[in-house]
C-alpha cells in the first residue's frame, strides 16, 4: 500500500490556523480520514467516527468553512451537502499527483471557480528554490 503524500501547505502551518485547538484537531481528523485528493464522509458519518453529535461536527467544520480549508456543496439526489477538502489542504497518492491537482487547483482560483484558502502568511519567506520537505501522512 502507498503511502500518501500530505498538503505541505497546511501541514506547515496548521498550528499557526486563526481558529482554536478543537477545530484544529478535527481538521487534523480530516486529513487522515479523507480520500485521496480530499472527499470526506458525511456529516453523520463523521460524528459516529468522531465520536460526537452531528451538530458538533457542523460546530467543528464552521471556522474551517470559513478558511475554505473544507468546501461544501449541495449532494444531488439525497439532498444535505458533500463535503471535501481544498485541493490544497488534501493529501494525495503520490508527489506527481498533489502537483497536478494543486497546478489545476491554482489555475480554477484564478478564474474564480474555487475560493482561495485561507492561511496565515509566513513570518519569513519560505526557501525559493526546490521541493518543499514534503510529509507523509
Amino acid at each position: 500500500m502507498a503511502v500518501a503524500v500530505m498538503s505541505p501547505l497546511v501541514a506547515e502551518r496548521i498550528w499557526a490556523l486563526p481558529i482554536g485547538a478543537a477545530p484544529v484537531k478535527f481538521l487534523q481528523y480530516l486529513i487522515f480520514r479523507s480520500e485521496n485528493g480530499g472527499a470526506l464522509p458525511s456529516q453523520r458519518e463523521m460524528a459516529v467516527e468522531y465520536k460526537v453529535k452531528p451538530p458538533t461536527v457542523s460546530a467543528l467544520m464552521e471556522p474551517l468553512f470559513e478558511l475554505n480549508l473544507v468546501l461544501r456543496s449541495r449532494a444531488e439526489g439525497r439532498g444535505g451537502n458533500r463535503y471535501r477538502l481544498h485541493p490544497l489542504a488534501a493529501k494525495y497518492e503520490s508527489v506527481t499527483e498533489m502537483e497536478a491537482a494543486f497546478a489545476c487547483a491554482l489555475e480554477e482560483m484564478k478564474s474564480g471557480k474555487l475560493p482561495t484558502i485561507q492561511l496565515p502568511e509566513y513570518r519569513a519567506a519560505p526557501p525559493a528554490e526546490g521541493r518543499p520537505d514534503l510529509r507523509i501522512a
